[in-house]
């Protein structure tokens, strides 16, 4: 599995819990104090996700890390 198929499977999971919990890039993105164009990134594959961010993402969706890893 490439970098890319990693990074395309975490974003998909993101966007899936994202969206199975009602939240918009926009909502998802002010509750951890980023932009909805960086979570589209993140979301869509285009960037690699940074510890920090990550964490605060799973934090906003009340998940553990590790549960958005499904490779």
């Amino acid at each position: 599995m490439t970098p890319e198929d990693k990074r395309l499977r975490l974003g998909a999971a993101i966007r899936d819990r994202r969206e199975a919990q009602g939240l918009s890039q926009h909502k998802l993105a002010l509750m951890v104090g980023s932009s909805k164009s960086h979570i589209w990134r993140i979301e869509s594959g285009r960037v690699s996700v940074g510890l920090d961010d990550l964490g605060r993402i799973a934090d906003a969706l009340d998940i553990e890390v590790r549960q958005l890893f499904t490779f």
